[in-house]
């Protein structure tokens, strides 16, 4: 499992490095589409190439295979319990050697113990989620650094919407306002009889009509600029709010990673302590039965030996309680980031739960 573990934490990075190459990229065409519009340029095949699809694909393969890691993580800490059990009982061998001599047999389970791995297997799980900790949040900090990017762009690219909506609307009032005018030169050079003075008018027809045209053409021109900043803008949202999303699903997974890996520390703390308190109590009975067959000295000196162990368990239990109300509340945590992540992946959780990999 380990190796697998290993494995997928590998593609994992490589999977966050093609992903943020991606989300860069896109950014950058939405950029390069901006500096384009401050010159003029028609931008509508940019705006078109920044296509979103490709990022989101690969997003979610990346944040599906992050998720079925995490799972693995989980499936690793459940099998502690197994390995915790098999220290806590004796092994066949050591049974067996028991019956000839019991010392013996508690010698070679506690040297068991002493070399068990477990801890060795914790740590490692433990550095595990810490890489992929560290990969989500370096896919975080990327996310909301494209996202202030983008964003600033739109401001200025809202208010310069809004300038050039303002600025269409004043020459929409202006042509309107221009055809009374020359309905009304019209109506004058058709009932002008002097040449003279049809002349003037129809000159003065011709000033407005061009003065009227160059208004509409500006109104077009003003007009694609208007359409162009909205297309833009509307791709600008379009990506903030992909980013923001995203964002979100590295949130869930950092905080089901985080919160899995506290549990897993006490986890260790409260099964390490139970293995303590077996082996406390095993040592109190070899006393017991040590203090049966020696002289009174040797019971009295048991004895001080005996309140001295019952001060330590003493002062362990009321030390347990702090533990545990610790506990509880790292549990209510992460019932709290599996029920999230639950939500978030509920496909991925259907696979690993049914093991429906390949159907």
């Amino acid at each position: 499992m380990a190796g697998n573990l290993d494995a997928q934490i590998k593609e994992s990075q490589a999977q966050v490095q093609e992903a943020q190459s991606k989300i860069a990229e896109l950014t950058s065409r939405i950029e390069t589409a901006r500096d384009k519009l401050n010159t003029g340029a028609d931008i509508s095949i940019d705006i078109e190439n920044a296509t979103l699809d490709d990022v989101h694909a690969h997003t979610q393969v990346m944040n599906a295979n992050i998720a079925e890691l995490i799972m693995g993580l989980d499936d690793v800490t459940a099998g502690f319990s197994k390995d915790f059990d098999e220290m806590r009982s004796k092994t066949g061998w050591e049974t067996f050697v028991g019956v000839f001599s019991k010392h013996r047999s508690e010698s070679l389970r506690q040297e068991r113990m002493r070399t068990a791995s477990i801890d060795d297997k914790l740590q490692d799980l433990i550095s595990k989620s810490d890489v992929i900790v560290q990969l989500l949040q370096s896919q975080l900090d990327m996310l909301n650094e494209q996202k202030t990017r983008v964003e600033v762009n739109l401001t200025e690219t809202l208010d310069e919407r809004e300038m050039v909506v303002g600025e269409l609307e004043t020459l929409k009032a202006d042509i309107q306002a221009l055809d009374p005018k020359i309905i009304e030169l019209e109506q004058k050079i058709s009932m002008e009889q002097d040449a003279a003075a049809r002349t003037k008018l129809e000159s003065e027809l011709a000033d407005l009509n061009a003065k009227y045209n160059e208004m509409v053409q500006q109104e077009q021109v003003k007009l694609a600029r208007s359409q162009t900043l909205e297309r833009y803008i509307e791709k600008g949202k379009t990506w903030v709010d992909s980013l923001q999303n995203q964002a979100a699903t590295q949130l869930v997974l950092i905080n089901k990673l985080q919160t899995d890996t506290k549990q897993r520390v006490v986890l260790y703390d409260a099964l390490s302590k139970s293995l303590k308190t077996a082996q406390q109590q095993d040592v109190a009975h070899r006393i017991n039965e040590i203090g049966v067959k020696t002289d009174q000295e040797a019971q009295a000196a048991m004895a001080s030996i005996g309140t001295a162990t019952n001060q330590k368990m003493a002062d362990m239990m009321e030390a347990h309680e702090e533990h545990m109300v610790f506990a509880r509340d790292v549990l209510e945590a992460k019932a709290k980031a599996d029920e999230r992540f639950a939500r978030r992946f509920a496909e991925i959780v259907e696979k690993h739960d049914k093991n429906l990999y390949g159907a």
